[in-house]
């Protein structure tokens, strides 16, 4: 079971942060928005299919979010939780924390954005198309 939403890199990606990314609806960002990976994405955690966010509402849930631009790709793995709700409209954040709020895709992922793959992070900022593939690995 998947779900890809596109997306692209915006001039200000910086991918600094340490606990998070993220991926908006919102055309532009600012300077400091150093979780933000990509912009102007064409879907959001609402279109997910009901059976997509029910399963992902599962401690029990891995998941597997996969990142492709031209010249880049990495794949960051991370949990669902009960608390998830999935219902925010221009936001999808992936935390290492166990922090949950309606941003949240999933908790306990294994890369922020300062982790992520460099070249993937040099095409986002050179404003390059970002596929994002939202994978159910297990239960």
């Amino acid at each position: 079971m998947e779900f890809k939403i596109k997306s692209k890199g915006h001039k200000n990606v910086s991918s600094l942060h340490k606990s998070t990314f993220e991926i908006t609806k919102d055309p532009e960002i600012g300077p400091t928005a150093d979780c933000i990976i990509g912009v102007d994405m064409d879907d959001s955690m609402c279109d997910f299919p009901e059976e997509f966010k029910k399963r992902i509402a599962d401690s029990n849930t891995k998941i597997a979010v996969i990142l492709d631009t031209p010249n880049g790709h990495d794949e960051i793995m991370g949990y669902g939780h009960e608390n998830l709700t999935l219902t925010h409209p221009t936001d999808i954040v992936c935390r290492t924390s166990n922090f949950t709020c309606p941003r949240t895709l999933m908790i306990k992922s294994s890369k922020a954005a300062r982790d992520l793959e460099e070249d993937l992070i040099n095409d986002l900022k050179n404003e390059e198309t970002l596929e994002v593939t939202i994978k159910i690995v297990e239960k």
